[in-house]
């Protein structure tokens, strides 16, 4: 036999595609070529594989070898393929009997003594092996990771020989089983070291609430920062479908094979760039918006991010995803993310706080524009973070801790779903209209606001679902007056300045 095929997997985006990798040997010098569209870190397999395959003891063929990676259309990277190409070169060289390939798929860099290392990417590929009923071998420090796919038979080996040994019978290797759900390691920070700050509480617990996103804004050193950074823990826990597609991002650029089922929380620097925060690249990666799927991404100090930095945000924003196009291929990145910002009112910082603010209202202006009004009607709840009254610094912490305000965020969380399938921040169209009916007098005091405030038919729709919210909260079936202007108070940077 001088042809073998050999089943792996390459990635577009958060996706597993199928990849066949075929070995055929023929005569002439030896050389061993890679076709079919394969980047660099595929071509330098050649000389992993080659010593791989010499130090594990077994003979590399001095023939013409060509590999290639069928489809050859589709873009290969990663140093994912050098296992199914040692295996394939085992298999058409008469080392290895091909029919042992079969209802298999592997992954895994080849280090030089032929030991395996891990790589990206795993619980994807893991997933979509369930759905063709076959079994993956993979590097057993990625094997964990692969395993939260209930439905697949995940195999870890340690190096090339385990792999052939189990393949042949010699030494069968044990199925790695599901990891055991457990609470997530460590403390995350909690809601009751805030002191004070009871309006900023309510907000944090109603953006936890509904998804809704939140901009904090305030004089330096108010707890803005210290608020935002309690948000995850008071959020609901992730569900299992959620945990997965968390996973799988996480596994594209964390190949050690851990994972931590709770929701993630990424707080990237103002001076990250558009492709940092939405992700790209010639190779696409996700980016912070994609690493804070299904959690928080947090950007402090927003108005010194630079605006066409900021802009990127908007569709993300409305479609929980990001679409990457380049010219070989097109890669979508889930990006469900629930944004938390906070900043200053000015430049100083002090604005409307006593005297020690020199900022004219010309320079405040400027300085608020560099966030654009369409972002700004994105963000439900704006809310103001004023510094501490006498009496509150030093006064025992009295506000519930995260467990509790979690308890009624999850609550009313799950009277959404069960609602509507959705959290409120998500409903749209017909079906906010179906889930949050308004009486008439509310749907006259929403035109009367739009008159006299300018406010855009976006900006009233989300003050409509933060009333659902707020009515969620309390158990209600129906928006109250009340819930309406509560959550007309949440636009505090609407107002224009003095």
């Amino acid at each position: 036999m001088s042809l073998a095929r050999v089943n792996t997997r390459a990635h577009i985006g958060i996706h597993a595609a199928p990849v066949e990798v075929e070995v055929h040997m023929s005569n002439g010098l030896p050389s061993l070529s890679v076709v079919g569209m394969a980047a660099t870190a595929v071509k330098e397999s050649r000389d992993r594989v080659r010593s791989a395959l010499l130090t594990s003891h077994f003979q590399f063929p001095a023939r013409r070898i060509t590999v290639s990676l069928a489809p050859a259309d589709l873009p290969k990277n990663g140093s994912q393929f050098d296992l199914p190409i040692a295996l394939g070169i085992l298999a058409a060289s008469g080392q290895l009997n091909p029919a042992l390939l079969r209802g298999k798929e592997f992954l895994g860099e080849l280090g030089l003594d032929g030991s395996l290392r891990p790589v990206p990417g795993c619980l994807p590929a893991a997933i979509a092996c369930a759905a063709q009923q076959r079994v993956l071998i993979c590097p057993r420090s990625n094997a964990p990771q692969a395993a939260l796919s209930e439905d697949t038979t995940v195999i870890g080996a340690d190096s090339l020989l385990q792999v052939v040994a189990h393949l042949t019978g010699e030494d069968a290797l044990t199925q790695t089983p599901a990891p055991v759900s457990s609470p997530p390691a460590g403390e995350r920070p909690d809601l009751r070291d805030v002191r004070g700050q009871l309006q900023a509480r309510r907000a944090l617990e109603v953006a936890a609430a509904g998804r809704h996103h939140l901009l904090f804004y305030g004089p330096p050193g108010t707890g803005k920062s210290m608020l935002a950074s309690r948000l995850p823990g008071i959020l609901p826990p992730l569900s299992r479908d959620e945990a997965i597609e968390v996973a799988c991002v996480q596994s594209l650029v964390n190949d050690n094979g851990t994972h931590t089922p709770r929701r993630p929380f990424a707080a990237p620097h103002h001076t990250a760039s558009a492709t940092a925060l939405v992700g790209g690249g010639s190779t696409p990666r996700p980016g912070e918006i994609s690493l804070a799927h299904h959690g928080v991404l947090f950007l402090d100090e927003l108005p010194e991010f630079q605006r066409t930095v900021l802009e990127v945000l908007r569709e993300p924003l409305e479609c929980g995803s990001i679409r990457i196009s380049r010219a070989a291929a097109q890669v979508e990145f889930p990006a469900r993310f629930q944004l938390v910002a906070a900043m200053n009112p000015c430049p100083c910082g002090y604005h409307g706080h006593g005297h020690r603010c020199q900022c004219s209202t010309e320079q405040v202006r400027r300085y608020r524009q560099r966030i654009s009004g369409p972002l700004l009607d994105r963000i439900d709840l704006q809310v103001a973070v004023l510094p501490l009254q006498a009496g509150e610094l030093y006064a025992p912490a009295q506000g519930e801790g995260s467990d509790q305000v979690q308890q009624r965020v999850t609550q009313a969380y799950e009277r959404q779903l069960r609602r509507q399938g959705c959290p409120n921040a998500s409903l749209s169209g017909a079906a906010l209209d179906r889930h949050c009916p308004l009486q008439p007098r509310q749907q006259q005091l929403l035109e009367q606001a739009m008159l006299k405030t300018g406010f855009s038919t976006r900006v009233l729709h989300r003050i409509v679902k933060v009333a659902r919210t707020l009515a969620d909260l309390e158990a209600q079936e129906a928006i109250s007056d009340r819930h309406l202007l509560e959550a007309f108070s949440y636009r505090g940077l609407d107002k224009p300045l003095l």
